[in-house]
């Protein structure tokens, strides 16, 4: 997983019915793009470190698609 300061951290939940959880990636803390990453969430506001696991995807925001 690589992404860049301003790509949004996307966390699909465990559980029915519970959301998505969405933030934005505020620090990169990995060489080259990797995790850990400082994430600010979408619906609480508050910047965590942030170790993704293979329920997060990285939506590179502005960048074209390849």
């Amino acid at each position: 997983m690589e992404a860049t300061v301003g790509d949004r951290i996307v966390v699909k939940s465990r559980h029915t019915g519970e959301p998505v959880h969405t933030g934005q990636i505020v620090e990169i803390h990995g060489p080259g793009g990797t995790p850990p990453y400082m994430v600010r969430w979408d619906d609480s506001g508050h910047t965590t470190l942030f170790f993704p696991g293979s329920d997060a995807a990285v939506e590179h925001l502005g960048r074209a698609a390849s």
